[in-house]
């Protein structure tokens, strides 16, 4: 590191990094190990590690023994330092990530919109990288790779499984077969995409219904301003009836008191509806809705 120049800050990460993965593996290289031995004996070995962890995600949950072996087998370690960034936002997802160890923090500020923020923690048994999940299901996807819809950052140290792309691909194409209505409700009820997505829906109809009951009650007290003009005019026609002679006095005290009145309830009438206008402006953060995976059965699946 010396010879290559790095920053005493790279340089410190990359020695967290190897301590870390020292004290994972005691120096082990257990991926060649793995390799070396025969695919019997290797896919029984994965079964052991990662199958408990792999039901645990509700979508993978419902597949049969057949598909989850297919799964297993294709699961690599990985490993992360505290403050190590898996994904950021906006960049091509690679991998789904399955919790062993150790906090993810993942974030989404909904593409830089301003104003918009939200954070939750994953732990052991949780995953991300979902987006690789519509993007394998839908049936005529393109070589491009889905972008990531959150930031993912290590808050511990981070032991994980790591399902890539190509093999996720590989796996949904022979879960398709095995379509379910119910598996795309899971999929959609266990995504986090989804969950911010419905949230801010949630939170446009209470905003609705706000600006609906403010414009009625901004209605309404228009009203009671127009029913007490009339009052304040039948009260000057009884009072000049009554009292020719003080007419010219009264008739200028009531168009006072008229006047003032009118300005009164100008001026509510305006400050109500300039509360129902802010709250017009304040529109639902129009978060993209998710697309839907597919589990239709294509004609050739016949």
């Amino acid at each position: 590191m010396r010879h290559r120049q790095l920053p005493q800050d790279l340089r410190e990460r990359v020695r967290r990094f190897v301590q870390y993965k020292w004290l994972a593996t005691r120096g082990v290289d257990e991926e060649s190990i793995l390799r070396a031995l025969p695919t019997d004996l290797r896919r029984d070995i994965q079964r052991h590690l990662c199958l408990d962890l792999v039901r645990r995600v509700p979508f993978f949950s419902q597949m049969d023994d057949q598909l989850l072996d297919a799964i297993c087998e294709r699961l690599v370690s990985c490993l992360s330092t505290q403050g190590t960034y898996i994904v950021r936002e906006g960049d091509p997802v690679t991998e789904m990530l399955f919790i062993i160890r150790g906090r993810l923090e993942s974030s989404t500020t909904n593409g830089g919109r301003t104003g918009f923020f939200n954070s939750i923690t994953l732990r052991p048994g949780d995953f991300c990288g979902e987006e690789l999940l519509a993007w394998a299901l839908l049936p005529k996807t393109t070589q491009n790779l889905p972008s990531s819809t959150r930031t993912v950052r290590a808050l511990v140290e981070v032991e994980a499984f790591a399902l890539r792309a190509e093999d996720l691909k590989f796996v949904a194409n022979q879960f398709r077969r095995l379509h379910s209505k119910k598996l795309q409700h899971t999929f959609r009820f266990y995504s986090h995409h989804w969950r911010t997505w419905a949230a801010c829906f949630i939170q446009a109809a209470w905003r609705r219904y706000k600006k609906r009951i403010m414009a009625r009650n901004l209605s309404m007290r228009e009203s009671f301003s127009f029913a007490d003009d009339d009052d304040h005019a039948d009260d000057e026609d009884e009072t000049e009836q009554e009292d020719e002679e003080s007419s010219t006095k009264s008739n200028s005290s009531q168009a006072k008191q008229h006047l003032g009145v009118t300005i009164l309830a100008s001026r509510f009438a305006k400050n109500t509806r300039r509360g129902a206008q802010k709250v017009k402006d304040v529109e639902m953060l129009k978060l993209q809705k998710p697309e839907e995976p597919d589990f239709s059965i294509e004609p050739d699946d016949y």
